[in-house]
């Protein structure tokens, strides 16, 4: 399932993420901190080509721990990218031996270090004494569908400053933290990341972001990407037919 170049160890899953534990009951969270434990692994920058292996046939899938990766699906030279980070779960493998209608390509490419938790068919049993996790499990992958249906809507703005301004503040929802001059969203996206997740050639990104730089709107920071003023309203429209409220009014990070 995963390639020579990925290290691999152990770790007790329900300690590394909070959310998940929150789901059980607090009487019983120490014994599932200690029952819950499943192989993690660690997957080092650059193009990651993961293959499923018996064991994950009925399995959960990998829940990403920290790092960060993009995937990617194409179709006659034109495709479409999805970032994903920490508490996403994917199963990168899903669909790959099915004959497509259309020639679709696909990959993956590890912007940051990746540690996966590997959900496999001994983990599922293992959570199969603590039914609660199963909901927060299926939360997580419609969430990550409902994320990317925005994408979606994202990448049919016409002008690419407008989807770029929109992206930002989405993944702002998720990663930003609040201060004093705006939101900082703490990813080290370049020109090249941000064109495949706007469907837009780099050139134009890189005078996009020129753009809303002189609007005062986004500004590069040493620590990612510094938000200021509010979100375009188009975002805000998105928001409302269910997507997660604004950055400013949800977000639990806040910095002097």
């Amino acid at each position: 399932m995963l390639e020579p170049t990925v290290t691999t160890t152990v770790c007790h899953v329900l300690r590394e993420d909070s959310d998940l534990l929150s789901a059980i009951d607090p009487a019983r969270r120490e014994r599932a901190i200690e029952e819950c434990v499943v192989g993690a692994a660690r997957v080092p920058r650059g193009r990651w080509s993961p293959q499923q292996a018996p064991m994950m046939e009925a399995g959960i899938g990998l829940l990403v721990l920290e790092g960060l990766l993009i995937g990617h699906v194409g179709i006659d030279g034109r495709s479409g990218s999805e970032l994903l980070g920490e508490g996403d779960l994917l199963r990168p493998w899903q669909g790959e031996g099915i004959a497509p209608t259309l020639a679709v390509t696909t990959g993956w490419r590890v912007l940051e270090s990746v540690r996966l938790a590997v959900l496999d068919e001994a983990a599922a049993r293992r959570f199969a004494a603590y039914p609660e996790l199963t909901g927060r499990l299926v939360a997580r992958a419609l969430e990550r569908a409902r994320n990317l249906a925005v994408n979606m809507a994202i990448v049919h703005q016409a002008r690419v400053n407008v989807r770029l301004h929109m992206l930002l503040w989405h993944l702002a929802d998720r990663w930003g933290r609040v201060r004093r001059d705006g939101v900082i969203l703490p990813l080290g996206l370049t020109h090249t990341v941000l064109s495949d997740l706007v469907a837009a050639r780099r050139p134009t990104v890189t005078s996009a972001l020129s753009e809303l730089a002189r609007q005062g709107l986004v500004t590069p920071v040493k620590d990612g990407w510094l938000l200021s003023g509010e979100p375009p309203g188009e975002l805000l429209e998105l928001q409302q037919v269910g997507v997660s409220p604004p950055v400013q009014d949800s977000s639990p990070h806040v910095e002097p």
